[in-house]
């Protein structure tokens, strides 16, 4: 028997587990490890997702722990398996994943991606915050077949109770004591009319979906690949960070295998939208390319000239996702309001940000994982001397924040420039 570790970030390590390891007796998994998500450590794959084979459930260690872990259980394998990080930071674990004497794995595809009969559209990215979700929304809108949206996992919470979540309603967030990373993710498509599935155990999740939908539509996570087959698979680019479609794991995988890619904020940086160009003749010649931008749109129509605003943007975005700013900060500066250096007056988990993503300057990240994040960020806004507050997340910030400061939210919308999305889904629907 072949004892292994998975690397994780509570979302595909459970996956991966879920379809290739939860059943073979060849296999033993001692542990998963977390990183990413705080306080996803410390606890356990529970006896109902791990199954039989596991009555006392899979712990959860901290991913610092990879070399001890590996001495002390005789790991033979390492199964790496969490996104959106760059191909030195994958090398760098697989070669302390070797050093301490064990082997390194990626699973592929045909291992992990569960075959549905109904059709799926998948829509992925290069990284995190290229603006998946806006172009879901668009797709959503243009399809006549009766259809639901599969979201990728946030299973940040009690993971029995989070199995197969469906989202029809804003109490339906409310029930599943959904974070703020959770609503972000889910509170658009609700808004558009849809019904989002998400959950832990994609195979029960996919067999709930087929039931209502004739299309699946895959929203994916991060720049993770699709956890469904897709018929028609579309790969998200971001002009502002050209060349990262060939930095960053999985995201190249999904650029090179997409059969529509996407440049969005095109008109953001015309000059190196060519570059990304380039990288699509050399990676994927085959691929339709659509140039894209977002229009962005304001809660409220206040004049911000000359106001003292303070931006707040999606956490994963400009954490992980190596953004300096988002779509609050550029309506902002359109506006010409005086956005304010927020670092001064944050606290807790807000001022570590600051500390481990040095890129990030004037916004805050809307952190939001547990209650006390939530907390956090309130009272780093009422610390400052803002007017006002620019939310540049995809939910209405105004109800989740504990303040008096007046809150004005900014959407955003899927816009084409060249080539035809609604061509591409007519094309693939027949």
């Amino acid at each position: 028997m072949r004892k292994v570790l998975i690397l994780g970030a509570a979302g595909r390590d459970f996956h991966n587990f879920n379809v290739f390891f939860r059943n073979k007796k060849d296999y033993e998994v001692l542990g998963f490890t977390a990183t990413q998500v705080p306080n996803i450590a410390n606890r356990r794959y529970p006896p109902e997702l791990a199954g039989e084979l596991y009555p006392n459930g899979i712990p959860i260690y901290d991913e610092e722990d990879l070399e001890k872990l590996i001495k002390e259980h005789d790991i033979y394998a390492v199964y790496f398996s969490y996104s959106d990080v760059s191909h030195e930071y994958v090398m760098h674990l697989a070669s302390r994943t070797q050093a301490a004497g064990a082997s390194f794995v990626l699973l592929g595809p045909r291992e992990t991606m569960l075959k549905s009969n109904r059709k799926v559209i998948a829509v992925t990215g290069i990284r995190t915050g290229v603006g998946k979700t806006t172009l879901t929304r668009k797709i959503s809108s243009l399809l006549r077949q009766k259809h639901v949206i599969i979201r990728h996992p946030m299973p940040y919470g009690d993971l029995t109770k989070q199995i197969v979540q469906r989202f029809q309603t804003k109490e339906d967030l409310e029930r599943y004591n959904c974070t703020v990373e959770e609503r972000e993710e889910y509170e658009p498509h609700i808004k558009g009319g849809d019904i989002v599935y998400a959950g832990v155990d994609y195979e029960k999740l996919l067999a709930e979906a087929e039931k209502e939908a004739e299309v699946i539509i895959w929203d994916g996570g991060n720049n993770d690949m699709p956890f469904i087959k897709p018929d028609l698979h579309f790969v998200v680019c971001d002009a502002l960070r050209p060349g990262q479609e060939m930095w960053y794991y999985p995201g190249e995988t999904n650029f090179r295998a997409a059969d529509v890619v996407v440049i969005n904020k095109s008109s953001e940086n015309p000059t190196d939208v060519k570059r990304i160009m380039k990288n699509i003749e050399k990676a994927n010649p085959g691929a339709m390319v659509i140039e894209a931008d977002m229009e962005l749109t304001a809660s409220e129509d206040t004049g911000l000239y000359g106001k003292k605003v303070i931006v707040v943007e999606d956490g994963p975005t400009v954490t992980h996702g190596g953004m300096k700013f988002g779509a609050g900060y550029e309506y902002a500066a359109r506006a010409g309001a005086d956005i304010i250096d927020p670092r001064p007056f944050a606290v807790g988990t807000i001022k570590e940000a600051y500390a481990k993503y040095e890129h990030m300057g004037d916004i805050v990240p809307s952190l939001g994982y547990y209650g006390k994040q939530i907390e956090e960020l309130s009272q780093t806004i009422n610390n400052s001397d803002a007017e006002i507050v620019i939310s540049g997340t995809p939910i209405a910030m105004k109800d989740i924040l504990k303040t008096q400061k007046p809150v004005i939210d900014i959407d955003y919308h899927f816009c084409e420039r060249t080539g035809s999305l609604k061509k591409a889904i007519e094309k693939f629907l027949g």
